[in-house]
């Protein structure tokens, strides 16, 4: 005879449970995302399709594009190595400080990226520690692109390692022990054993790496001195437009910022869906 317990089990909910959880959710997701994502096109299309394209291909604009897409295309593949390279270094190894080094890979998630900036500056800037040995040697960090990409790549710093620490030590060490016994190297276990075991993950690291990249604000417009068609990226050219009051052509450009950013959740959800058929085979 089934009892009450079994025919109700705690991990159910009542239909109306169920119903209320599915509203709030919806609800929340509509008011908070969707709606401000719905506003930003509208408002940018506001004026017709030719100012829209007019503020896309101005030069200033242009030029952000290319300083967002230089600091990711740095910054992402620099964030790569040092994922990679922590990751394995803390599941595959034993060593005095590994819980500092843990602690350190989530300093910029807790340091407000403005701190971020105003540290580079006061050791980088020219009234900083190394400023007057820089300018001596004619070496510009501060309000160039170097800054803007030590900025985006310290910013992103955590996010391929913190993907990748859980899913390596849930697969333990067996695995390339058994390649070291057999006479394997390290590269080899590496490439042949850890790597397909990590490959999607790794790329959903860089994927959230890539997104934060596009989208950093605070750290950038410290260090950058917002140049205008130099060192403004696109999250400052719509600050910039915006504070001109030139609202069509500030929304036209959060809407390019806001389509990286969809085209960035769709390769999320693809990489989801082939990680989930490769477990699923």
């Amino acid at each position: 005879m089934t009892s009450k317990f079994e025919r109700n089990p705690a991990t159910r909910e009542s239909p109306w449970v169920r119903r209320t959880l599915l509203l709030i959710g919806l609800s929340f997701f509509a008011l908070f995302l969707l709606l401000p994502l719905a506003a930003v096109f509208v408002e940018a299309l506001r004026k017709g399709w030719a100012t829209y394209f007019e503020a896309l291909a101005d030069a200033e604009t242009l030029s952000a594009l290319k300083l967002t897409l230089i600091a990711a295309a740095i910054s992402v593949p620099v964030n790569l190595v040092f994922g990679v390279c922590t990751a394995w270094a803390v599941t595959k190894h034993d060593f005095r400080g590994k819980g500092l080094l843990l602690t350190l890979i989530d300093l910029p998630f807790s340091v407000s990226p403005v701190v971020v900036g105003l540290s580079f500056m006061l050791v980088l800037g020219a009234q900083g520690w190394l400023g007057p040995w820089l300018a001596e040697h004619d070496i510009k960090i501060m309000f160039a692109v170097p800054g803007i990409v030590l900025a985006t790549t310290f910013i992103t710093l955590p996010f391929v390692a913190r993907e990748l620490i859980p899913l390596m030590q849930a697969q333990g060490r067996d695995e390339e022990e058994a390649a070291t016994v057999l006479g394997a190297g390290g590269w080899q276990t590496f490439w042949h054993v850890t790597l397909p075991n990590i490959k999607w993950g790794l790329l959903y690291g860089v994927i959230l790496c890539n997104a934060r990249a596009f989208g950093e604000f605070g750290a950038v417009s410290v260090v950058s001195g917002h140049i205008r068609g130099q060192t403004n990226t696109l999250p400052l050219h719509v600050e910039i437009l915006y504070n001109e009051y030139q609202f069509s052509a500030a929304f036209a450009v959060a809407s390019l910022l806001a389509l990286l950013a969809l085209v960035t959740l769709a390769i999320k959800q693809y990489v989801e869906w082939q990680a989930h058929r490769a477990h699923a085979s």
